[in-house]
């Protein structure tokens, strides 16, 4: 079992030379098993060079089927899906999962490609697309491997994901914020309280139950893929923003007793630089346990089998 990364920002793609070393494309990790059709989590920009390297194989010639996890649909985490080539050859096929809204899979999906935004509208794709929607809380199986996903506290809601495999097992986090100032629903949030403002109490024993769910989803796992988009300072501006930092990252991980922990969803202004050191000190942060840390990069391939990535 594998993860190997194609996007890992946050927001918006930020090519340039300060994120050449980590990469500048939004969020997209590929899950490989062997002997399986491919697993993707969410359709951001890194998509596009995923969906080229498919098409050298059995996507091709048609004789390809993938399956598409979607964490939520803000738009760093679908705005590649059109360009996915495996969508414009017949005879593929791809499975899309994602939570229900008030409005139709489908129907989302569709929006991002109606004219006078995109060329080609969902319905002629030549690929066979399925949706499948998602509650809050469910298993199902793909394949082999086992799925199980559970909310995050998230603007509209979006849901982390964990794959099991042959005894191996990873979970995908992004986006989602800390479980102690506030408590997101579909509603904008007009004025974001202040970090460590007393909660309504009802809102409190509602992230306490999400909170304690998340980390019943990490326990054990051997990879966790966590969003850190924001240093302490840049979350108590932004605290309704719906992100983490590195500290409530490693938090989570170390009381669910994760393996290895990827600090991911790279903030659009971090530089290469900036991410080195964030990265520096979570490490020294942990020396003396038995925490593994990484930041993921677009390449990174993380061998559930192996010590590579780690």
């Amino acid at each position: 079992m594998r993860a190997r990364f194609w996007g890992v920002r946050g927001s918006i793609a930020v090519p340039g030379p300060t994120t050449n070393r980590y990469g500048g494309n939004t969020s997209c990790v590929e899950i490989d098993v062997e002997g399986m059709d491919p697993i993707i989590i969410d359709a951001g920009t890194g998509i596009r060079r995923l969906g080229k390297e498919l098409a050298g194989g059995p996507f091709g010639s048609g004789n390809g089927t993938a399956h598409l996890l979607i964490s939520h649909t803000h738009w760093d985490h679908i705005q590649g899906l059109p360009f996915f080539a495996p969508l414009y050859t017949r005879g593929n096929r791809l499975h899309v999962y994602a939570r229900r809204r008030d409005t139709h899979l489908r129907a989302v999906f569709a929006s991002q490609t109606e004219s006078p935004y995109f060329p080609v509208p969902l319905d002629e794709l030549r690929a066979d697309v399925t949706f499948h929607e998602l509650g809050d809380s469910q298993s199902f199986a793909i394949g082999p491997a086992q799925v199980r996903c559970t909310r995050l506290n998230h603007p509209w809601i979006a849901l982390a994901f964990r794959i099991e495999h042959g005894g191996r097992s990873i979970v995908y986090a992004s986006d989602t914020a800390p479980f102690r100032d506030i408590l997101f629903e579909h509603e904008f949030i007009g004025q974001p309280p202040a970090p460590g403002a007393p909660l309504d109490p009802a809102e409190a024993a509602a992230l306490s139950v999400m909170r304690q769910a998340l980390v019943d989803l990490c326990r054990g796992a051997d990879l966790l893929i966590y969003d850190t988009q924001f240093t302490p300072a840049e979350y108590r501006q932004k605290p309704h923003w719906g992100h983490s930092t590195p500290d409530d990252a490693i938090a989570i991980a170390r009381e669910a007793e994760v393996g290895t922990l990827a600090l991911y969803h790279h903030a659009p202004q971090r530089t290469d630089d900036e991410q080195d050191a964030i990265l520096a000190a979570c490490r020294a942060a942990v020396v003396g346990t038995r925490l593994r840390l990484v930041a993921a990069y677009e390449g990174l391939e993380v061998d559930l089998g192996s010590e590579v990535g780690r």
